[in-house]
């Protein structure tokens, strides 16, 4: 019956037919002389957008199904909501799962985070990390746990191991900047300003600020784009600034340039990044201070200089190993060593990027981590560097995996926009954030209230580094110092659990400049290759010493 009526009148018509039939019946219905203006109404918008929508051509579904097939896109447009809200298990993780926002939003708000009846993971689960106890525990007196870095400048910065990682104002709303930066000055710990420099709104409060200098040089740029000397001395003398960090590369997108559309350039994001107001504001692939390893390692030395000795470092994420390698070869060569380095995971990133990138470019946190902490140690300049990472830090446990695999310090991103409100609802490119966490949208930044943000921020940094500090006893440590690849361990199947100090690369103190073919097959194969002139792969027939000088090859 159904299949003979769809053949006289097409079924998906249906609601679209029903409108005109409204139509029809509202009209007599007024003439004769009663009531249905309203139904009359709809029904005409309805009737309209059937013929509109049988009439467009960019979607055929719209054409099939007039009417109706608006509520395939409003389904479509709630689902990621739906998923989340009643689907999604709690330990599912897209990118991150209700249970680690959950934490995130309990120790925020200063409610019991105590989960009762046993944990909900899967604890026989390939992969399933856990750390070793003691007998006897210890105490600690402090959760507030600190290292210096770059004790030897003339402004050495006591920081938290704790931070906020980079996250441009721009890219985040002004509310969010004062909220973050708000927490920070609190809590007594870093907030990274991210590419887009040094806002009015960085300075509000006086939280300790870690000065990021992208490609696009913004608050320290000439008209065409170049480093400018001057700018940068001005900018990085204010006292707030602590750390200056050189940005090679990010998690969320390495490799790849940026571009802020004019229209989105306000003036005071314009005032910020020294950059024309309403004009595209431009962050170019690489740098075009410095085309070497050796020469960055000079405007590495020139930063310090400029700034008045404060620590200095730079942040990447790793591609190539013999990139990595040619600064640590120039490194040698020149004796300039930065005072940090920030391991950027390519499981990080707060900002949007393009899903090939996003999915697949670069090294994940775990890989990039152990790769500069071994290389470093390998050629004796590990105690010199202090190492500091990123990459889907939420909990404690995450910072205790972190320092085990070579991490002096680590930073979160989307963390403290957990602890901000943001619901991840992943819109944060669109400008329609839903809690005024990653817009410019000055009706929705107001969501965001400045005073209780700030505190929720705090709060989050204060509750996980108590949680840091009630592991760290239980495991009868006394700092994040003495945590080691060998109090994790790791199900490797069904039956097996090993250290991760027996899974993951581990190399001795000063063994890759003397002993390099014992090393892992990754030193083996790419340091030879790695040339402190050059990011360059080196010919296969140059011969380049263990600092990276090159060789004519023999005639």
């Amino acid at each position: 019956m159904l299949h003979k009526l769809n053949t006289l009148f097409p079924v998906r018509y249906a609601v679209m037919g029903l409108c005109l039939l409204g139509v029809l019946l509202a009209g007599l219905s007024l003439l004769s002389g009663g009531s249905g203006w309203i139904v009359l109404g709809v029904c005409a918008l309805l009737l309209g957008l059937g013929i509109r929508d049988v009439r467009q051509t960019p979607s055929s579904i719209l054409r099939n199904y007039p009417v109706i097939g608006h509520l395939r896109f409003l389904l479509e447009f709630i689902r990621p909501e739906m998923r989340q809200y009643f689907i999604e298990s709690d330990s599912e993780a897209v990118p991150f799962s209700r249970a680690q926002r959950s934490l995130v939003y309990q120790r925020a708000k200063g409610e019991m985070d105590n989960r009762p009846f046993g944990t909900q993971l899967d604890v026989s689960k390939h992969g399933y990390e856990w750390i070793n106890h003691s007998v006897q525990p210890t105490h600690i007196a402090s959760h507030d746990f600190r290292i210096t870095i770059g004790p030897d400048c003339a402004q050495p910065y006591s920081a938290s191991i704790f931070n906020i990682s980079a996250m441009s104002f721009g890219a985040l709303s002004a509310n969010a900047i004062l909220a973050l930066n708000g927490g920070a000055h609190k809590g007594r710990f870093a907030h990274d300003t991210g590419e887009g420099s040094i806002s009015q709104h960085h300075r509000v409060h006086g939280g300790d600020l870690i000065w990021e200098i992208g490609s696009g040089y913004f608050g320290c740029r000439n008209d065409d784009g170049s480093f400018c000397a001057e700018k940068f001395a001005a900018a990085a003398a204010d006292p707030q600034v602590r750390l200056i960090e050189l940005k090679l590369s990010q998690g969320a997108k390495p490799g790849h340039g940026g571009i802020l559309p004019g229209a989105k350039v306000t003036a005071e994001i314009a005032a910020a990044r020294g950059v024309p107001i309403g004009r595209d504001c431009v962050s170019p692939s690489s740098h075009s201070a410095f085309s070497t390893p050796v020469e960055m390692m000079h405007f590495i030395a020139r930063l310090r200089e400029l700034s008045g000795g404060k620590p200095t470092g730079f942040k990447f994420c790793i591609g190539h190993p013999w990139e990595w390698f040619a600064m640590v070869k120039a490194m040698l060569e020149t004796g300039i060593t930065p005072d940090f380095i920030v391991v950027d995971g390519a499981e990080g990133g707060t900002g949007a990027a393009p899903l090939e990138f996003t999915d697949h470019v670069g090294a994940p946190v775990q890989e990039g981590l152990l790769l500069v902490h071994n290389t470093l140690l390998g050629v004796g300049l590990r105690d010199r560097i202090s190492v500091g990472c990123a990459g889907k830090v939420i909990s404690a446990f995450d910072i205790t995996r972190m320092m085990a695999l070579g991490a002096d310090w680590c930073n979160s991103g989307r963390a403290f926009m957990f602890a901000l409100g943001c619901i991840q609802a992943q819109t944060c490119h669109t400008g329609n954030c839903p809690t005024g966490v990653t817009t410019q949208d000055p009706v929705r930044q107001q969501a965001l209230v400045v005073p209780d943000k700030a505190d929720r921020v705090w709060r989050y940094h204060q509750s996980t580094l108590k949680a840091l500090k009630e592991l760290l006893e239980a495991a009868g440590l006394h700092h994040t110092d003495d945590v080691s690849a060998h109090h994790i361990v790791r199900r490797i199947n069904d039956t097996e659990v090993r250290l991760l100090s027996n899974l993951v690369m581990r190399v001795k103190e000063g063994s890759l400049l003397t002993d390099l073919e014992s090393q892992h097959q990754v030193f083996k194969l790419y340091w030879p290759l790695a040339s402190a002139h050059s990011f360059a792969v080196s010919k296969p027939d140059d011969k380049v010493s263990s600092t990276g000088e090159r060789a004519p090859a023999a005639e």
